[in-house]
């Protein structure tokens, strides 16, 4: 069984000092989850912006040993 997918929410904020902070990643199930758990983390932020990341459901193929040595030995 595989994990459930969380989606990654993209964070613009203003501290409480006035200081603004760009790119913040915080994961959740949505976007309520996301901004708790930023509210927890800057009390007292203005959320300037929000934005959604949402996560691929392609896994990475597996290759085998044989396949990294041909790869290397090209």
């Amino acid at each position: 069984m595989q994990p459930p997918l969380l989606t990654k929410f993209g964070f613009r904020i203003r501290t409480r000092v006035g200081l603004v902070v760009d790119n913040l990643l915080i994961p959740g199930r949505d976007a309520a989850e996301a901004e708790r758990k930023l509210l927890q983390i800057y009390r007292g932020c203005e959320i300037l912006e929000r934005t959604c990341h949402r996560p691929t459901s392609k896994a990475a193929p597996l290759t085998s040993y044989e396949d990294v040595i041909s790869l290397i030995t090209r």
